[in-house]
């Protein structure tokens, strides 16, 4: 009986795994470009690869790599990596619906691995999803992201001086190249954006508060202004319907 358990477990772990396959291999660009600005932002190897280690947040590294590149403080890049993530608490909740009934330090354990990625593979999997699916999922996809984000970071080592310091421009081009989808799929994306930017603009020349807190309130700000005019439109339609 343990035997069978066992195998079905292992059987569990390696379907996972086979699932993060596509998940993995599409991470190797993004990781890859990642250790590339780290070194360009003046983080060594052993700190590029912790942060990947600890975060696994390819947005919320990103971003954290711009504010430090601008001397942003801890406490503010905290605050703005926490509204970046605030969707996981969502897809968790999802999630849990899905996946089997066990113990709580194991879900606990596999959940650290859940990003949008490895979310969307096991909320579109038919039936309940096993632990051991799981693990081999976040496990898969655990290992690209940290092992190719020290890659790119010796990789980035071995590139001339002046191709390193151009890296710090890359960043803000990727940002411009995850935005503009989204801008041209939803309305309310370029809304925020141009909230945004218009707030921060207004903090950072007022020079009031310091560039990182600019950054958190105009995102807090421009968000709820935002919702706020849907939430009024919205009831606008309802009433004239």
């Amino acid at each position: 009986m343990a035997t069978t358990t066992f195998i079905k477990k292992q059987s569990s772990f390696l379907q996972g795994l086979q699932a993060g396959i596509s998940i993995a291999i599409g991470y190797i660009p993004v990781a890859l470009t990642f250790g590339l600005l780290s070194k360009s932002s003046g983080l060594g190897l052993a700190e590029t690869v912790l942060m990947s280690l600890i975060v696994f947040a390819g947005a919320a590294q990103y971003i954290s790599l711009s504010l430090l590149a601008v001397g942003t403080g801890i406490i503010e890049i905290i605050f703005t990596t926490f509204i970046v993530n605030i969707r996981h608490f969502l897809l968790s909740a999802s999630i849990s619906e899905k996946v089997e009934d066990d113990s709580i330090w194991k879900k606990m354990l596999y959940s650290f691995g859940l990003t949008d990625e490895t979310f969307t593979v096991a909320s579109t999997k038919e039936g309940t999803v096993s632990t051991g699916y799981m693990m081999g999922l976040m496990f898969i996809s655990y290992a690209s992201w940290v092992v190719n984000s020290g890659i790119g970071f010796v990789i980035g080592s071995s590139l001339p001086a002046t191709v390193q310091e151009s890296m710090g421009i890359a960043l803000y081009a990727m940002f411009v190249g995850l935005l503009i989808p989204s801008m041209k799929k939803h309305r309310k994306v370029l809304y925020l954006a141009v909230a945004g930017a218009i707030i921060n603009s207004l903090f950072y020349a007022s020079q009031i508060i310091s560039t990182g807190w600019s950054i958190v309130l105009s995102t807090l700000v421009s968000a709820v202004i935002v919702e706020m005019f849907y939430i009024k439109y919205a009831n606008e339609e309802n009433q004239h319907g």
